[in-house]
């Protein structure tokens, strides 16, 4: 099972291309202001980001989901269910 740092790692690559212009994230980089994504993005992020850690996340979960740490936390319990 990765740890938070792996996570974080591999989440900063997925969400690399959906990024409106080149920048450096962080835990705390917001999804929408920051890396500038609309409900498409969002949705065609997520669909990358199940296939790649084989998961599925719950659109609820979105909700709560707002910054790349939020992300990787949620990751974090969905992964450890598993």
């Amino acid at each position: 099972m990765p740890d938070r740092a792996q996570i974080l790692d591999q989440l900063y690559e997925l969400i690399r291309p959906f990024a409106k212009e080149p920048m450096e994230f962080r835990e705390q980089t917001n999804l929408i202001e920051e890396v500038g994504l609309d409900s498409m993005k969002i949705m065609d992020m997520v669909m990358q980001i199940e296939d790649h850690f084989d998961v599925s996340i719950p659109l609820n979960v979105l909700t709560d989901v707002r910054t790349i740490g939020d992300m990787a936390g949620q990751l974090q319990g969905l992964i450890k269910d598993e």
